[in-house]
């Protein structure tokens, strides 16, 4: 599988939870789309087949994402010239 780059994981992320709350709060023939939609490209990202489990790809790609990150700082704080 092709990891998604970190920024675009959080946009459909931050989609997913806008069209969840949005079809939560007032369910219409659109926020139901918004969330079928937003599910998708969720689930075609994290490889997964269901929401919960693109969820559970997602938190682990960006705990991924944030260990790497952690790797690659430098130790003793100073930066370079």
């Amino acid at each position: 599988m092709i990891l998604p780059a970190e920024k675009e994981l959080r946009a459909v992320l931050a989609r997913f939870a806008q069209a969840r709350i949005e079809h939560d709060v007032r369910p219409t023939g659109r926020t139901s789309r918004d969330l079928e939609d937003s599910t998708y490209a969720l689930c075609v990202m994290t490889g997964a087949r269901t929401a919960e489990q693109a969820l559970l790809a997602a938190d682990a790609l960006l705990e991924q994402y944030g260990a790497d990150c952690v790797s690659i700082s430098p130790k003793d704080g100073t930066l370079a010239a």
